[in-house]
């Protein structure tokens, strides 16, 4: 089955800076699929390429089996959006805004009616009666905001930072409505600067940095590239950790620091082996632990050591 995106080598400049510089990215169908990489990587520029809102100055694009410049009408009404920004008129409330919207994508009028009330009993808005959506909070506003980017039930919905607002059972919700979506066939492509998000929902992630992806794979996949497991030795005085890394079973430059945290990491092969020898270098060397502990690397500590951004200990002691 063909991709429900695929990129070829996208370009786009502004001026002398690429903000894409040769973007490949395939999105197989009913996956959710993560984009990932610092501010100005050119995440939210590749999205607003592939929803037809900007136009590439090279390469190729399809969405839903159409091409984002030469069927870029298609693509519209193939697809969903949430942007960083709620699209939504204040003075309405959260059922007339979706109705508004459903009318806006040519619904008739009791369909409108119908899949807004099941859109707002979605996403927890039924109570909100005729509240006008200025005097909603940001996170429901968030979740109304997505509501009306799935009011045509999308093959493809593009997500640029879907929880940004949200506390944790707000996110938690939006988590579970993607899931649900994903469960029904719609493909999601999700841009987020929350990594436990797409460690949570995404089959698969892409790392952008500088316009091009540099590393692409499933979350455990992209783990394993760091080194595998690794250790972490909390101490009680900090003005010991650069004498702590020292024992740690690698040379310095592949030991990072957290000086506030008191925290020093590592990555190891053989996990007990490195646990044991730990322990027993810190208490030869009378250096005391507030906590040691082995586990699997974050999707953090993949991103910075890929795009080589990493602080590292020789830097911070």
């Amino acid at each position: 089955m063909a991709d429900a995106i695929a990129v070829e080598g996208v370009e786009k400049r502004y001026g002398e800076r690429a903000a894409l510089d040769g973007l490949d990215l395939a999105v197989r169908r009913g996956t959710v699929h993560g984009l990932l990489g610092p501010n100005g990587a050119g995440k939210t520029t590749a999205v607003r390429v592939l929803t037809t809102l900007l136009r590439p100055d090279a390469g190729r694009a399809e969405v839903a089996g159409c091409d984002v410049v030469r069927e870029a009408a298609r693509v519209r009404r193939r697809i969903g959006l949430l942007g960083q920004h709620a699209a939504l008129d204040e003075e309405l409330d959260g059922r007339q805004n979706l109705e508004m919207f459903g009318r806006l994508y040519h619904l008739g009028a009791s369909h409108a009616r119908v899949r807004a009330r099941e859109l707002l009993e979605r996403f927890g808005l039924v109570d909100t009666g005729r509240k006008p959506v200025g005097r909603y909070s940001g996170g429901m506003r968030r979740r109304l905001d997505l509501a009306a980017s799935l009011i045509t039930g999308p093959e493809v919905l593009f997500l640029d930072e879907p929880t940004t607002g949200l506390d944790p059972r707000g996110r938690a919700e939006v988590w579970a409505a993607v899931r649900s979506l994903v469960g029904e066939g719609t493909t999601v492509l999700l841009t987020t600067q929350y990594l436990e998000e797409a460690d949570q929902l995404a089959d698969r992630i892409s790392l952008v940095d500088r316009g091009r992806v540099v590393a692409d794979g499933t979350a455990d996949e992209l783990k394993a590239r760091t080194g595998g497991d690794r250790i972490d030795v909390v101490l009680r005085d900090a003005g010991l950790l650069g004498a702590a890394a020292a024992l740690l079973p690698l040379a310095a430059e592949d030991v990072s620091v957290d000086v506030d945290r008191r925290l020093l990491s590592a990555p190891v092969t053989d996990r007990m082996a490195a646990l044991s020898g730990v322990v027993r270098a810190l208490e030869e060397a009378g250096i005391e632990a507030e906590d040691i502990a082995l586990r699997r690397p974050t999707l953090d500590e993949v991103f910075l050591h890929l795009t080589g951004d990493g602080r590292r200990v020789k830097e911070a002691v």
